[in-house]
């Protein structure tokens, strides 16, 4: 075998159950937080709506990174990856401003 094709199926290690684990849990901590502030008083607050999608662009990002194993990838695929994830939230906030849900000052 070749140099060039011994390097490409060069192993790359990846998260151990431990890590998984803690990552879950993470993920069970945060969806917990987004299901108290949606039965709480803060439901009529103008941050209700940012607050859940920031915490559910947490998630995804977490669930990207650890159980897509885009950590893992090449920096190019994690480039990518982060202009489109950057473009959907500037999209998103856009609406959020467009519709009402969002507002600066008064």
């Amino acid at each position: 075998m070749s140099d060039h094709n011994a390097a490409a199926h060069d192993h790359v290690e990846h998260p151990t159950w431990k890590q998984y684990k803690w990552v879950g849990f993470w993920l069970l901590v945060i969806t917990a937080i987004e299901v108290w502030v949606y039965y709480t008083p803060f439901k009529d607050s103008k941050l209700f709506a940012p607050a859940l999608l920031l915490m559910s662009a947490v998630k995804f990002g977490v669930v990207v990174f650890y159980y897509m194993h885009l950590k893992y990838d090449h920096p190019l695929f994690k480039r990518l990856f982060a202009m489109g994830l950057g473009i959907a939230i500037c999209t998103l906030f856009a609406l959020l401003f467009l519709f009402g849900a969002l507002k600066i000052g008064g």
